[in-house]
């Protein structure tokens, strides 16, 4: 990999939790994947762009993003090696042809000046050490009037149906696992719009867009993968065995109220931007 500028990051992405993401990234992919429509609509990829996937985990956004660019080519960059791997096997699987994976930090990774046509990104734009940094480097990998379209997470709403039903184990979080730290980084829309104007963005544009989160196919088996993620357990795991099991009854009881034929679904919202290097 090539210098990173966020060390915390790559050492928790290249560790056990970005092996756990990889090793479960058709849950994690379910889970992510309600907002993909809005965010694919406000890219407008075309058949012949040449795109960037900033953050792209296990390349699901990288696949569907090839897809459409079926005479260009999609260049996923991640920062975690366990991902990127799997990232690779998958394509190979589908047969996307015009994919390259690239293991690095956006921030200080060396783009080709004016070598994307668009950006985009499922989240991974919020774990950025310095976010005016990376979106320069990201806007010198643009073409002028390039674009660039993502989403990031909304503030927790208590009112929302996810933080009524994980309540009882949100109430123990201590503080976010090393993964995780950066995850509302972006959530305050006037911040987006201050990050990216200095970035040398322009047309800057925000947009609430909800939607629906796959937990799992019942009940029990959504509990058993919110329990299972590594941010729950970073907080949890040090805790007595009967506090953990109440609190897993709880969310379970919650999580019941919700099952449905599709299966455990409840609403989330996220943030979508979009905006255009001049």
């Amino acid at each position: 990999m090539q210098q990173i500028a966020n060390d915390r990051q790559a050492q928790a992405w290249n560790g056990p939790e970005g092996a756990h993401w990889a090793d479960h990234h058709d849950r994690f992919d379910r889970l992510n994947s309600g907002f993909d429509d809005a965010l694919f609509a406000a890219a407008a990829i075309g058949e012949s762009d040449r795109v960037l996937d900033i953050g792209c985990g296990t390349g699901q956004t990288t696949r569907r993003a090839a897809r459409r660019a079926g005479s260009g080519q999609v260049v996923g960059v991640d920062i975690s090696a366990p991902m990127l791997e799997r990232a690779r096997a998958l394509a190979a699987e589908e047969g996307t042809l015009n994919t390259v994976f690239e293991q690095g930090d956006a921030e200080v990774h060396p783009f080709p000046p004016g070598g994307t046509d668009v950006a985009i990104s499922r989240g991974g734009v919020m774990f950025f050490a310095d976010h005016a940094a990376a979106f320069a480097n990201v806007g010198r990998a643009l073409r002028p009037g390039g674009r660039l379209a993502f989403i990031c997470p909304s503030m927790p709403d208590p009112h929302r149906e996810s933080a009524r039903v994980f309540a009882p184990a949100n109430a123990l979080m201590r503080e976010p696992s090393p993964a995780a730290r950066g995850m509302m980084s972006l959530s305050d829309p006037a911040r987006v719009h201050e990050v990216l104007t200095a970035a040398g963005f322009a047309d800057v544009t925000t947009t609430p867009v909800e939607g629906l989160v796959h937990w799992g196919r019942d009940a029990a088996d959504a509990a058993d993968f919110f329990f299972a993620m590594s941010p729950v357990r970073f907080n949890l795991d040090s805790l007595p065995a009967e506090v953990i099991a109440a609190v897993r009854e709880e969310v379970t009881t919650a999580l019941r109220r919700h099952e449905t034929p599709e299966g455990v679904r409840l609403g989330g919202a996220v943030w979508l931007t979009t905006a255009t290097r001049p």
